[in-house]
This record gives structure tokens, C-alpha cells and sequence, in this order.
């Protein structure tokens, strides 16, 4: 019992100790949205990967291309606190659309004649945006508003800088989407000024400060298996994307796509680049199809429903596909592979033969002879309108792990057996009556 006492000792030392590491390790990785649009055009500029987090080196250069010659009008609306997750949680522009927060925001980034998304802007401090945009300009920040605006003189020959502060909520939801709607407004009057002042103006919306900060596991203490969510890798190679009408629709992201139509012979599709015609996408079904040159075809099915239980949208993978030779293998994933409408789902691991995800269709005899492997695997096909990146991903993985349940009922175990042993002592009793060694002994009398 001893040794089993100093073993658990030692192992919970050791857990403690890795913990620890890990923990000191961790660095916030800062991060607030930049979305930046014309009335006269603005230089073109690469959509950034995904995953991808544009320095502020990177502004700089952008910025010294659209303000590099002539006056500006820059109209600069920053808000007190912005991250990405604001329009996810609160929709549009990089989420869904269904009672968005941010209706104005969304048809001046749609009306205006170029436009430019950042999602992922690295922030050291809040002040780097307006002496950035003062820097390239030549003139002060002038700190308006609404009513200010409408009564002020604009002089188009000379470049200006106009400055509105928008406030941030104090962290209820409720209040959150009151103030972000609020201020949505102000854009809205905003925007309709300079449109009746007929002044070309360019407007750029961000953040003095993230209002949500992600920390990430330090690159090397974790190795870069899901090198997709991070920062600035450049091995990092960019997702399939099926776009319509320019925006993005069905994403997709994998380290590798492996099928296997003859016994241990597989092949990798990821290494070659496929046609996506015959894709479709829209608010209820997205179709991707993957056709590449080696006669190799895969489709994904998806489809975004309303549950009443939890009272929210869901998308679920229904089937992939994998079409051969004329042939055809069927795989169901409706059940195990879903997420909310809003979000992306990974897993480390997809495959249709070991930790089953996809579900051989047995109506099929070419699926019990075909197998999928897909690895770090990554799908989104919904809530991508305005968008360039996937959203937060919700895993596969369950959060109580094997070794995480093997504690609790090691944990449980010794608790049922201190209460026992606390109950076992507390049933002992003394003696109603013992001998007197200065008094007459006890005497039993005996019986013949």
C-alpha cells in the first residue's frame, strides 16, 4: 500500500510539473479585425490564408499604396473593442447573417466599389492605426461625430483624417448587440453624410484593442499539427474554396485526402489540384465535388437545420462520395460529424475504417471494398459570405478523455473507501463495564 501510495506520488509530480510547462509557455496572441472600403477604388490586395495574421509591416506597405499620391479623405471608425469573434457571435460580415448587428456595415463593404477584409490584424498597441493613417496622410486626426459631420466643411483638394469613436459593451450579450446595432447606426448616418456631401472618401472600421484575446500554445513546446489555426506558417498551403459570385461559400482544409480502391494501395488527392465543377451552395445544402485528373472524384454533402432543442442552426457532413472508374463508394457522416451553423468542424482524424466517422452505405458493394483517410481534417459549408477564413472550430474530440475518466473513478474509488473507513471508526464503542483492579474481580460462576 505504500508503494502504491508513493507510485501516485510520483505520476502526480510528474502531471503537475508538465502542466506547469506548459502553462509558462503559453503566449496571447492579440489579434482585431481591419475592414476597409472606397468610394474611388483602392489598390488590390491577396486574400490572406487562412489562418494568417497580417503584421503591422504588412499595413504599412498596403497603406503607403493607397494613400501614396494625391489628398484623402479617410474616414477612421474605431471602436473601443473589436475582435472576430464579435461577428461571429453577433452575425454578418464573417458570420451568419440572420439578425446581424452590423446591416450598414454589410451594405456599404457590398456598394462600395473595392473593399478589403482583414480578419486576423496583429495589435501591439492603440495607438498604431491613427499615427499610422497620420503618418501617411501628413495631417492630424479632427475627432467628429454624427452631427458634427453634417455641419462640417470638407475640403477635398487637401487630404483629411476624420476620426468617430465608437464605444464597446461592458460583456453581457444582450448588451453587446445593443451597443455593436448602435453603432452600426452611427456608420449608417455616417456614410449617408459623405454620400450627400459627395465627397469620395475612403472609411476603415477596427479596434484600439481586441475585445477577446486567444491564447495559443507556444510553436516550441506543441508541434504544428493543426498548423492550419495558426499564426504565419509558410508551409501552410491555402484551403479549397468554392466561391459564388466572388465570395466564399464551402471551404475546405486537409493534410491529407487519402482513398484506397484495392487492398494496401493508397493514394493521396491532395497532392494534386482539383476542379470543383458541379459545386452548389446555399442557405439549406452545400455540395462540394472534387473532380481531379487522375479520375478520382469526391463529394460532400451538407445540409444546415434548424434543431428546436437547442434552439439553434446545425450543419451536418450527410455523405462523401468517391467516385471511380464508373463506380461509386457511399459514406454517411450525418451522424458524428456536425457543428453548429456558424462554426467550422475538425478532427484530427476522418476515416471510414478505424475510429469510424464516415459509415460505409452497406447498400453499396463497392464501400466495403474502398476506404477514406482523411487527415487534420477541416470543412466548413456555411456562414462564408463576407468571409475569407474559417470560423471557430468545434472538434471531435470529447473533453473527457480515457485518461480523464480513468482519475474521476480512480477518485471516486478512494472516496468510497475513506467514507467506509470513516464510518467503520465511527461505529466503534468502549465497554459498558470493566474489572477493577482495587475492587472483588468479576466472577463468572460456572454451571455443571
Amino acid at each position: 500500500m505504500a508503494g502504491s501510495r508513493c507510485s501516485s506520488r510520483v505520476r502526480l509530480m510528474a502531471f503537475l510539473a508538465l502542466f506547469a510547462t506548459l502553462f509558462f509557455t503559453a503566449s496571447s496572441v492579440a489579434q482585431v479585425p481591419l475592414l476597409m472600403w472606397s468610394s474611388d477604388g483602392l489598390p488590390p490586395l491577396a486574400s490572406p490564408a487562412a489562418g494568417h495574421i497580417t503584421t503591422n509591416g504588412q499595413l504599412t506597405a498596403y497603406f503607403t499604396s493607397a494613400f501614396g499620391a494625391g489628398p484623402h479623405t479617410v474616414l477612421l471608425l474605431l471602436q473601443d473593442k473589436l475582435s472576430k469573434d464579435d461577428f461571429t457571435v453577433f452575425g454578418g460580415v464573417f458570420g451568419n447573417k440572420q439578425d446581424s448587428a452590423f446591416q450598414n456595415l454589410e451594405a456599404a463593404l457590398q456598394s462600395s466599389s473595392s473593399s478589403v477584409m482583414l480578419p486576423a490584424l496583429e495589435w501591439s498597441d492603440s495607438s498604431v492605426i491613427p499615427a499610422l493613417l497620420q503618418e501617411k496622410l501628413g495631417v492630424s486626426p479632427l475627432l467628429v461625430d454624427a452631427d458634427t459631420l453634417s455641419h462640417l466643411s470638407i475640403n477635398s483638394s487637401a487630404s483629411n483624417l476624420l476620426l468617430i469613436n465608437l464605444p464597446y459593451c461592458t460583456g453581457l450579450d444582450t448588451s453587446c448587440k445593443g451597443v455593436l446595432h448602435a453603432n452600426d447606426e452611427i456608420i449608417g448616418k455616417v456614410l449617408s453624410i459623405m454620400k450627400a456631401k459627395d465627397v469620395q472618401y475612403t472609411a476603415i472600421y477596427t479596434g484600439l484593442q481586441p475585445s477577446r484575446v486567444i491564447s495559443e500554445t507556444s510553436l516550441s513546446v506543441q508541434p504544428a499539427g493543426r498548423s492550419l489555426l495558426q499564426a504565419e506558417l509558410p508551409d501552410v498551403k491555402p484551403p479549397i474554396m468554392f466561391n459564388v459570385s466572388g465570395n466564399p461559400c464551402i471551404m475546405l482544409w486537409a493534410q491529407n485526402l487519402s482513398i484506397s480502391t484495392s487492398k494496401d494501395v493508397w493514394i493521396d488527392l491532395d497532392a494534386q489540384t482539383p476542379s470543383m465543377s458541379g459545386s452548389i451552395c446555399n442557405d439549406s445544402t452545400s455540395l462540394l465535388v472534387l473532380s481531379y485528373e487522375s479520375g478520382y472524384t469526391l463529394r460532400f454533402t451538407m445540409s444546415r437545420r434548424f434543431y428546436p432543442v437547442s434552439a439553434r442552426f446545425w450543419f451536418t457532413l450527410d455523405s462523401v462520395q468517391l467516385q471511380a472508374n464508373g463506380l461509386t463508394a457511399s459514406f454517411i457522416g450525418s451522424r458524428n460529424i456536425y457543428a453548429p451553423a456558424e462554426y467550422s468542424f475538425h478532427c484530427q482524424s476522418v476515416t471510414s475504417f478505424r475510429d469510424i466517422l464516415l459509415v460505409p452505405n452497406n447498400t453499396n458493394s463497392n464501400t466495403t471494398l474502398w476506404m477514406l483517410n482523411f487527415i487534420d481534417f477541416q470543412i466548413q459549408g456555411f456562414g462564408l459570405a463576407n468571409g475569407t477564413d474559417f470560423s471557430y472550430a468545434s472538434d471531435c474530440a470529447g473533453f473527457f478523455t480515457p485518461g480523464i475518466w480513468m482519475g474521476l473513478l480512480t477518485g471516486l474509488l478512494m472516496l468510497l473507501i475513506l467514507v467506509y473507513g470513516l464510518h467503520m471508526i465511527m461505529q466503534v464503542t468502549t465497554m459498558d463495564r470493566f474489572d477493577d483492579p482495587k475492587g472483588p474481580s468479576i466472577s463468572v460462576p460456572q454451571s455443571e
